[in-house]
């Protein structure tokens, strides 16, 4: 049997969220072992392509490189001339960076990159039968490579909860400002926008005839002393 495959395992003494990383996830770290190029036939090969068209790929694999690191270089100075002489680490863009994702089952780099003593041992022990692997240890192998199974990625969460409760919290502030300011900062109403003075306005405007063709006066009856029916 391979030895870069993941054995079935007995899950009756697992709990469920680990029986389902070992029924879901045997392929993905079968697969991850191997090379991921592989899993893409369409990809052109370095011995398939022609001297102009590795000398595009190189050029385009130079600038890009060459942009990423002038990125990182400038971030580094910003954060020098942001904190004195105190120069943050900034993340390599140039690197490939690992990342879970359910149409990406193979991320460019293992979750765990640098190991501990522990690690390092059960690394040196995958390399052998892994007929001598406890499930336990397989499953540690699986974390080193992968953050995240995909039981756990499809799982839900209760962030929705902390939005529309923050949600709720700005508008109800929101509120309190509002009224604050209705009470305290705002001037008296004007009395020109009371009823009464509207009142007193329309007739106004009625002795007055404000357009009496077919504007507002033309709609008083001036006879009648009301509105026209």
């Amino acid at each position: 049997m391979s030895q870069s495959c993941l054995l079935v395992m007995s899950s009756a003494q697992l709990p469920y969220s680990e029986k389902a990383l070992l029924s879901t996830d045997q392929s993905r770290l079968r697969l991850y072992g191997k090379t991921r190029f592989s899993l893409f036939p369409f990809l052109p090969s370095a011995k398939t392509l022609q001297p102009p068209a590795l000398k595009m790929l190189g050029l385009s694999v130079f600038r890009s490189s060459h942009v990423l690191k002038a990125r990182g270089l400038l971030s580094a100075v910003s954060a020098r001339a942001a904190h004195g002489h105190e120069i943050a680490k900034s993340e390599d863009l140039s690197m490939p960076m690992y990342c879970d994702r359910r149409d990406t089952p193979l991320p460019d780099v293992p979750y765990v990159r640098k190991l501990n003593t522990e690690q390092t041992a059960l690394k040196e022990k995958e390399k052998g039968s892994w007929q001598n692997l406890t499930n336990e240890e397989k499953i540690a192998l699986y974390r080193i490579a992968f953050h995240q199974s995909y039981h756990d990625m499809v799982q839900s969460n209760n962030e929705w909860k902390t939005v529309l409760g923050g949600a709720f919290i700005f508008i109800g502030f929101t509120g309190l400002i509002v009224w604050w300011q209705k009470a305290f900062v705002y001037p008296p109403r004007p009395h020109t926008l009371s009823e009464e003075w509207k009142e007193k306005q329309a007739r106004r405007m009625l002795d007055m005839q404000i357009n009496p063709i077919e504007g507002f006066a033309s709609k008083w009856d001036y006879e009648k002393n009301e509105w026209k029916k």
